[in-house]
């Protein structure tokens, strides 16, 4: 890793019986956010788990800046639904030692969040922002998110897109963020990373990766290209009527 990025990854690979991610190898710099896309199963969380170090590859190397304060997000947390927030609160910051109480009391404030609320009484979108409030209260300077704004309402997703933003706006924090959601992409990543069927199909800034497929497609230079577009060229399966059994 260089003073240039906050991540690197090289040629990572990990082994299952029915599935192989293989050579994967992305770098993030300071002050970006990197939206990472794919379908379900092409291999996006389980590179975001060996990053987090959740999962152990079976070949490849990571470069991971203050490895040891780490902030990760991954959609698996299951609270005590009976538990208040401040609770949760109370018991995670000890396992970080740069841990804000101004910083989290803000996000608390700009989610419109009451820790004194038990898990029970929350909305899913409200858990997540719960989540994000606590994961970006200890001065991580690399953010790893799977799916951080799915489930959610316009507004709730602006304003995390908003958090985003300001997190890395200092350009000494980055977002390694994996999503469905293609506005997402459109709105606040940077650079994209498209994982498909186990590889990096492409990595690049966001302006380089939509040229590049406008060259892959035979489109012209301004031919309007979306996420969408990208991904259901690539990816998109048609029935064949004649193979449907009668």
């Amino acid at each position: 890793m260089t003073n240039d990025s906050l991540l690197t990854v090289s040629h990572l690979t990990k082994r299952y019986p029915q599935f192989t991610l293989q050579d994967v190898s992305f770098t993030i710099a300071p002050g970006t956010i990197m939206g990472m896309i794919g379908v379900n199963g092409a291999g996006k969380s389980t590179t975001l788990k060996s990053i987090a170090r959740l999962v152990q590859p079976d070949a490849g190397t990571m470069q991971i800046a203050a490895p040891a304060n780490l902030a990760v997000m991954l959609g698996e947390t299951v609270y005590y639904p009976e538990k208040k927030l401040t609770t949760i609160t109370r018991t995670t910051r000890q396992f970080y030692s740069q841990w804000d109480e101004e910083q989290y009391r803000y996000y608390l404030h700009f989610f419109d969040l009451d820790d004194q609320k038990k898990v029970k009484e929350l909305s899913t979108g409200m858990l997540i922002k719960y989540q994000l409030a606590v994961t970006m209260s200890h001065h991580a300077p690399l953010l790893i998110l799977d799916e951080p704004t799915s489930g959610i309402d316009p507004v709730s997703r602006d304003a995390i897109r908003q958090v985003f933003r300001h997190y890395v706006a200092d350009g000494q924090h980055s977002i390694l963020f994996s999503t469905h959601i293609t506005t997402d992409l459109e709105a606040i990543a940077d650079s994209i990373t498209y994982i498909h069927a186990g590889a990096v199909l492409y990595s690049a800034a966001k302006p380089d990766f939509i040229d590049h497929f406008r060259r892959q497609f035979g489109l012209s230079v301004n031919a309007p290209l979306t996420f969408d577009d990208i991904m259901l060229t690539i990816e998109r399966k048609t029935i064949d009527d004649s193979a449907i059994p009668a």
